[in-house]
């Protein structure tokens, strides 16, 4: 059952070994200085491998002035742009622990992250003041990044080593607060090398990102993958389906990390992909949450693109598991194979190895998982077990070939009538109906079965199609006992920092609307 390794390697590998991030930006500024780092559309501005060590330099600069012990929280609260991946990348390179605030946690959450991480500066911009409530800011200073950017250089670096905290990211927290993953500089390192490795990304490709940086998807995929190894990124504000392809013709990416919601919008959308002799484009990345095998298929075939599906965590600074590079076999709903960490399917109440086919919890062992969770020890040691495996909660298979299969969350099954029903099943029914963009199922309480399959859609614009029409979809697919008692028409779903639909969060914010 062992996973099938990656034959490609690269010069890049080398220079990871014991290094900070801080350390890594200084030898990419000292042996390729001018070599372009990152594109911003927005501001027509590019920043070269020097032009970052500047910029580190002085928000280093800023965070020592405003007294803030080394180790301490400093918190990023801002849009995608060249300033904001300057700023988050400083707060690394200055010694202190970047705290990412997710613009549209909601008030109670961003309040709690910045107590919970005992934060006492956050470096922002217009948007992220916007969306900090102005109660949780009491003790607690804002400077603008473009400021922050002005600051004299640090006088006194503080030591940086490679097992010191980098980066503290909170978890969705979709059954009660949200967790501070505490992941070092050596696992933010280890999450983009895996991506690197698993994409032979090297120092000729450019990245498009699209996702927000306080997104572990956007900052370790996007922003360190290519840092790692010496390449490019370009960096927009946001997503944009009209935009989209223009992007990455006109700046001649090489390749793009986006979600499962992106792909379909993409699949549903009037822009076709822009092809030329200047096309450099290699393939797009999925992550965050299961990609239906439809629409997978549908954007392969619309586009000609290949799309690598995968799997990644906060706990595991992203990418866990990857299908191979062509010509390699991509196997459609899986996200492939263990790259750069060890996965392996256990049985979650005996710990004990399960064969190939058989379902059990997916648990991962490598450089790239994370410290623990912040001030949580009793989470920390149901998650990390004594023999350094991360219990994920993610349920899964693995076939003979070392590919998983993900079939759900062990907090997630639907148990109807004594039977398990995985929601994805459901999930992935849902989305073989052309106008459905999105779908979650989910549990809800019945005193006949005991539980009782509902699921959340959202539509395409203009759609027609009624809730009945899907139900009566999915009876075709998946049978009566498994089809949906109720299908709700939203036009969102509610998602945590990493993208993945927080079906718990679904549920109980339905009920409450009844």
């Amino acid at each position: 059952m062992s996973a099938v390794a990656p034959v490609w390697s690269a010069s890049w590998q080398r220079d990871l070994d014991g290094l900070s991030v801080r350390d890594l930006i200084e030898l990419r500024a000292t042996r390729t200085p001018d070599a372009i780092w990152l594109v911003d559309p927005a501001s027509d501005e590019t920043l070269s491998f020097s032009d970052l060590l500047e910029g580190c330099h002085h928000i280093a600069g800023c965070v020592e002035s405003s007294g803030i012990a080394p180790g301490a929280s400093v918190a990023f609260a801002a849009s995608n742009s060249a300033n904001s991946a300057l700023a988050l990348l400083g707060i690394l390179f200055s010694g202190r622990r970047v705290t990412a605030i997710n613009l549209v946690a909601g008030d109670d959450t961003i309040g709690y992250v910045l107590s919970h991480s005992e934060t006492k500066l956050v470096l922002c911009d217009k948007s992220g003041l916007d969306a900090i409530p102005s109660d949780a800011l009491d003790g607690i200073d804002c400077v603008s990044i473009t400021d922050a950017l002005g600051a004299s250089k640090a006088a006194n670096l503080p030591p940086l080593n490679a097992g010191d905290d980098g980066l503290l990211m909170y978890t969705s927290g979709t059954t009660g607060r949200p967790k501070g993953v505490r992941l070092s500089h050596a696992n933010l390192l280890a999450g983009g090398g895996n991506t690197a490795l698993a994409h032979q990304i090297d120092a000729e490709d450019r990245a498009l990102c699209v996702l927000p940086l306080y997104h572990i998807n956007g900052l370790c995929v996007t922003v360190l993958a290519p840092l790692v190894s010496a390449g490019s990124v370009v960096m927009p504000p946001r997503f944009s389906v009209s935009a989209f392809w223009s992007w990455l013709a006109d700046h001649q990416c090489t390749w793009f990390s986006v979600v499962p919601t992106q792909i379909s919008w993409l699949v549903h959308g009037e822009h076709d992909r822009r092809r030329g002799d200047s096309d450099r484009l290699r393939f797009g990345r999925s992550a965050s949450a299961p990609l239906s095998p439809d629409v997978h298929r549908a954007f392969e075939a619309r586009f000609g693109l290949p799309i690598i599906e995968t799997m990644g965590l906060t706990e595991t600074a992203a990418q866990i598991l990857s299908n191979p590079m062509p010509p390699g076999v991509a196997k459609h709903g899986s996200p492939g194979v263990a790259v750069g960490n060890v996965v392996r399917i256990v049985n979650a109440e005996t710990g004990l190895r399960c064969e190939a086919g058989v379902e059990g919890e997916i648990r991962v062992r490598g450089a790239n998982v994370m410290q623990g969770y912040l001030n949580n020890p009793e989470a920390t040691a149901e998650a990390l077990n004594a023999d350094g495996w991360l219990c994920t909660g993610d349920l899964g298979r693995m076939d003979e070939d070392g590919y998983v299969f993900v079939t759900g969350r062990l907090k997630e099954l639907i148990i109807k009538g004594g039977e398990n029903i995985a929601p994805r099943e459901i999930d992935e029914a849902l989305l073989t109906h052309p106008d459905v963009i999105e779908a979650a199922a989910f549990a809800c309480p019945c005193e006949d079965y005991g539980q009782r399959v509902e699921a959340g859609v959202v539509l395409r614009e203009a759609s027609s199609t009624a809730a009945d029409d899907l139900r009566e979809h999915c009876r075709a697919r998946v049978g009566a006992f498994k089809m949906p008692d109720r299908v709700h028409l939203l036009e969102s779903l509610p998602k945590g920092p990493s993208g993945k639909v927080q079906r718990l969060k679904l549920a109980a914010l339905l009920e409450r609307a009844e």
